[in-house]
């Protein structure tokens, strides 16, 4: 099924999801000669928009590039579908670049609802689903953990019970997804207007929710099973419709989710601890074997988990760690562009003599 039939039906602004947030950000000549459209899918050389009328393939004019725009973005367009301005989302999905690029890359902007998927098997892995609660609250955006395969497994009950202590509050959802009713228990995230994206490994069923949502037939990969890891279904990002309202955004299963400028969003989901930290004797107590360590004493009581504060200290060092590179990138690349203007302005200067 192609972009072009799955998004053919006309849909108004507020349908797409343009809010108040987007409409004060434009101008009165903005909004009389230019067309705000929502981004639905961005390949390597291509770049697809719905607006009220049409879906439609834009081209970029000025300092635009196709990588620097992210699905659920909001843009202004011309008439001759051109991309004027991208307007500044009211919700930022990203992680560094895979590789030893220092880059930021975006996963989906505009978003409501994290739907984070991991399923009853070998695959659910409480690090990783800390990884991506602290990315979604870092964004201001609400997460609910989807727990699949769960008409597989004899132990859903301990799935649940392992993942609701991950943080609080969470709201974590059993699904036998190839069961029909259970879109229906994804609903109240679903309403018209609304944006829900999905993450989490290849194999664990994101595209099958997929299809569960917005009645369409992706094509699905099955998984090995000798240790539950699935093939890469998706590619490329893309937005879809919702059956009877709002909007489902798909991404590629990662298999790294490198974190950084985090800080406040690790501190939501590890708040336990945060909360223990602050009655420790000492502000700058370690949480080792410092004496009135207040972390260690919970610890001790049964009332925080050990490993659990291994994991805090981990995505600590990796989010200061990641920030800090990007941020001296960024510093040698505005060295860089200042040293390249000194060398353009004394060889004007040369020229003038």
């Amino acid at each position: 099924m192609t972009l072009k039939n799955t998004l053919s039906n006309p849909y108004s602004l507020a349908e797409l999801g343009f809010s108040p947030h987007f409409v004060s950000q434009l101008s009165l000549e903005e909004l009389e000669l230019q067309h705000p459209m929502r981004v639905v899918e961005v390949q390597r050389d291509r770049l697809y928009a719905l607006g009220e009328k049409c879906l439609t393939e834009l081209t970029l004019s000025g300092s635009n590039s196709i990588g620097a725009l992210v699905v659920g973005d909001w843009v202004l367009a011309d008439d001759q579908h051109r991309v004027v301005r991208v307007l500044e989302p009211k919700s930022s999905l990203k992680r560094r670049a895979a590789g030893t690029d220092a880059a930021v890359q975006g996963i989906a902007n505009n978003i409501d609802t994290l739907f984070i998927v991991t399923s009853c098997n070998a695959d659910f892995n409480e690090a990783r689903l800390e990884r991506y609660l602290a990315l979604s609250q870092e964004a201001d955006v609400d997460a609910v953990i989807l727990l699949t395969k769960a008409d597989l497994s004899d132990q859903v009950a301990q799935f649940r019970s392992r993942a609701e202590s991950l943080m609080n509050p969470i709201v974590v959802l059993p699904l036998n997804v190839t069961d029909v009713k259970s879109r229906f228990e994804l609903e109240p995230w679903c309403s018209s207007g609304q944006t829900v994206a999905l993450v989490g490994s290849s194999g664990v069923g994101k595209t099958t929710i997929m299809n569960l949502l917005t009645g369409e037939s992706f094509a699905t990969q099955g998984i090995r099973e000798d240790d539950a890891k699935g093939k890469h279904t998706t590619t490329y990002r893309s937005m879809r419709a919702i059956e009877n309202g709002g909007w489902v955004i798909d991404t590629p299963g990662m298999r790294a989710l490198r974190l950084q400028h985090t800080s406040d969003g690790i501190t939501a989901v590890f708040d336990e601890i945060v909360h223990a930290a602050t009655q420790c004797r000492y502000a700058d107590c370690q949480h080792e074997s410092e004496p009135g360590c207040a972390v260690q004493t919970a610890i001790e009581r049964g009332e925080l988990d050990p490993e659990r504060l291994k994991r805090w200290r981990k995505l600590q060092r990796e989010d200061r760690r990641n920030t800090q590179s990007v941020a001296e990138a960024r510093k040698k690349d505005k060295q860089f562009s200042k040293a390249v203007k000194r060398v353009a302005i004394s060889k004007r200067d040369r020229r003038g003599m």
